[in-house]
């Protein structure tokens, strides 16, 4: 089945920097769009950013616009989100997200993505 695990989460100092990877097995990775989400305490999910199945396109929230960098590796079926000049308010669990449908390009919208890991928490704190 679609597994989804994602790594890389701690706490870091603002202005500082890390890197979230996501290992995905049970599908066909290199066929589907992905998305990286976050989930702030007591706050709703928010979605961050996403990348096509080929790695050409990207998108990204404003609020990390300049700051984020998604990117894939097909072969190694992963996806990374860097992170920097962090932030206190970028503190959330950050998820990896699947998108529903096969090479079609992923969209902003949390509803179209039908599998999610357990989250990497990131705290911003100094």
């Amino acid at each position: 089945q679609v597994q989804l695990v994602e790594s890389g989460g701690g706490l870091v100092q603002p202005g500082g920097s890390l890197r979230l990877s996501c290992q995905a097995s049970g599908f066909d990775f290199r066929f589907y769009g992905m998305s990286w989400v976050r989930q702030a305490p007591g706050r709703e999910l928010e979605w961050v950013s996403n990348i096509d199945f080929s790695g050409v396109s990207t998108d990204y929230a404003d609020s990390v616009k300049g700051r984020f960098t998604i990117s894939r590796d097909n072969a190694k079926t992963m996806v990374y989100l860097q992170m920097n000049s962090l932030k206190p308010e970028d503190s959330a669990v950050y998820y990896c997200a699947k998108f529903h449908t096969p090479y079609r390009v992923p969209t902003r919208s949390i509803d179209e993505y039908n599998a999610r890991g357990k989250g990497t928490r990131v705290t911003v704190s100094s």
